[in-house]
């Protein structure tokens, strides 16, 4: 299961429901029939599937509509819950592109070889994406924010595990 975004809030009183993508791309979710939501984006046993009926770009945001969901008190009920959909159902990436899950425990080594750490969660700033990037562990961690952009990120090796960055450890 791949996470897409969030039900941010309820959208008119019929059902519909605002999004916040996690990631650039959230138009091509209008090709995925059908949509898992939950509550937790690490357990997706208790998600539930909702086929989606449509979806559309509202002013500078999202919303959808899923079957099922009929009024603003069902709508209401999903904030909060993350939208996912299995890897088989997701449109197939270009080259350098990435979904967020791919990048998820890459490891991220410095243009002088020196390991970072640890991809260990990606936040959207609004402007682009950063990374977490953590290193070690307990007290001994240490996290990193990197920006995802090209002036950072060189190089995304996903099945080598590994991401080379233009990034120094002190900085």
């Amino acid at each position: 299961m791949i996470v897409l975004g969030r039900v941010t809030a309820p959208y008119g009183v019929k059902g519909w429901v605002r999004l916040h993508p996690f990631g650039d791309d959230p138009a091509s979710w209008a090709g995925i029939d059908r949509w898992w939501l939950g509550a937790d984006d690490k357990d997706f046993s208790a998600w539930r599937a909702y086929p989606l009926q449509s979806m559309r770009m509202h002013g500078k945001s999202w919303v959808a509509k899923l079957l099922g969901v009929e009024d603003r008190n069902g709508a209401e009920a999903l904030v909060g819950q993350y939208i996912g959909a299995p890897r088989a159902a997701l449109p197939r990436t270009e080259p350098d592109e990435y979904y967020w899950a791919d990048l998820l425990g890459l490891e991220v080594v410095n243009a002088g070889g020196q390991s970072l750490g640890r991809v260990a969660e990606l936040i959207e700033s609004g402007a682009h994406a950063v990374m977490v990037v953590a290193d070690g562990e307990g007290e001994r961690r240490i996290e990193r924010l990197l920006p995802f952009v090209g002036q950072v990120v060189k190089d995304v090796d996903v099945p080598a595990g590994v991401m080379r960055v233009d990034w120094e450890s002190d900085w």
